[in-house]
């Protein structure tokens, strides 16, 4: 009963929020339209929109909703780098892990007991190198956020570790693109946020957990 009712909560967030067309609110245009605005509001009530703020990143975040890379340049543009990084980097977090125990409570209990064996070679892996591969994962700017944390929920990774992942992996191209969003004026998309230097930064970021995994290894054979 009380997983059909949340899953009827879940369809009713995440319909009313197309239905209503809350996306187009989350556009570059309409950030650069309303930046005065909200930058006033933000210096009259500090406190109350930073909360607000931080809330609706970890909902748009815990319902898979499209808006994470205009929220990171939002940040960047109210708040400043040093706490528009804080501010996003532990609502993703917390956003993110809501979504991986909500797959995990939804979703992993039907998929398990269909494809239960290949779940167990996966779980087999994840137990020995799951560290490295989620931080690879969050590191990648090219796999979708959404999709790593539905994904996680069907295995076995605890929480704990996959928040503590989530935020360490996420911090880069979080600092990346707040700092983009404290020059707003000269963002014409959010595309341009990520220079080919500073993408192939990020792949060889994420490259390294492997490698250190590969080299530990090797160690251990000539040991």
């Amino acid at each position: 009963m009380t997983k059909r009712l949340l899953i009827l909560g879940l369809a009713v967030a995440i319909g009313l929020f197309f239905y209503w067309d809350l996306g187009r609110f989350l556009t570059l245009n309409s950030l650069k339209a309303t930046h005065l605005q909200l930058l006033d509001l933000q210096l009259d009530s500090p406190w109350q929109v930073g909360t607000l703020f931080f809330c609706l990143c970890v909902a748009i975040t815990a319902l898979s909703l499209p808006g994470n890379t205009l929220l990171m340049l939002a940040a960047g543009a109210l708040f400043g780098l040093g706490l528009g990084t804080l501010l996003i980097s532990f609502a993703f977090s917390m956003g993110a892990t809501l979504a991986f125990l909500l797959a995990r409570h939804l979703l992993r209990e039907p998929i398990q007991n269909r494809f239960s064996q290949r779940l167990a070679l996966v779980n087999q892996g994840l137990a020995s190198e799951g560290v490295s591969y989620l931080l690879t994962l969050r590191l990648l700017p090219i796999i979708p956020s959404s999709l790593v944390n539905l994904l996680m929920g069907l295995t076995t990774i605890p929480a704990a570790t996959f928040y503590w992942v989530t935020q360490l992996g996420t911090l880069a191209a979080t600092l990346i693109y707040v700092r983009a969003g404290t020059q707003l004026a000269q963002i014409r998309q959010p595309s341009d946020v990520l220079s080919v230097e500073l993408f192939s930064l990020l792949i060889a970021l994420a490259l390294l957990p492997l490698l250190a995994r590969q080299l530990l290894k090797r160690e251990k054979k000539w040991a």
